[in-house]
């Protein structure tokens, strides 16, 4: 795995944490929906799916990582969403969120971890 696979795998289980600790259920990790793509995190909260993006930067490097996630990438987690529904129980009584998860690394210090709900 390359740095950036590193990064990305430690934003995620910092995302998983602060999600578990908000009352979140975490139903999937990396879930491929297959050549639609993947999908960071998969989780209940309460009775909404979500589906969840996690973007990790070191501070300095590039974009925050909130600005990485645009339309195409929510719709995208909407289409994976529509697979994910097909092969499960179909549609939860509070339907389907897109949330995202940012993690900002400095170069000291704890990171910052910023959960957005709803995004689209």
């Amino acid at each position: 795995m390359n740095t950036n696979g590193v990064l990305g795998k430690y934003g995620e289980a910092l995302a998983v944490r602060r999600l578990t600790a908000g009352g979140m259920t975490v139903l999937a990790r990396n879930w491929r929906g297959g050549r639609a793509g993947e999908v960071d995190i998969v989780a209940m909260d309460g009775d909404a799916l979500v589906m969840c993006e996690v973007k990790t930067r070191r501070v300095g490097e590039f974009e925050h990582p909130m600005a990485a996630v645009g339309a195409a990438r929510t719709e995208r987690l909407r289409r994976l969403a529509e697979i994910w529904l097909s092969e499960h129980e179909g549609p939860p009584a509070g339907g389907v969120r897109v949330d995202v998860v940012g993690v900002l690394l400095p170069r000291r210090g704890a990171p910052v971890v910023e959960h957005v709900r709803g995004v689209s």
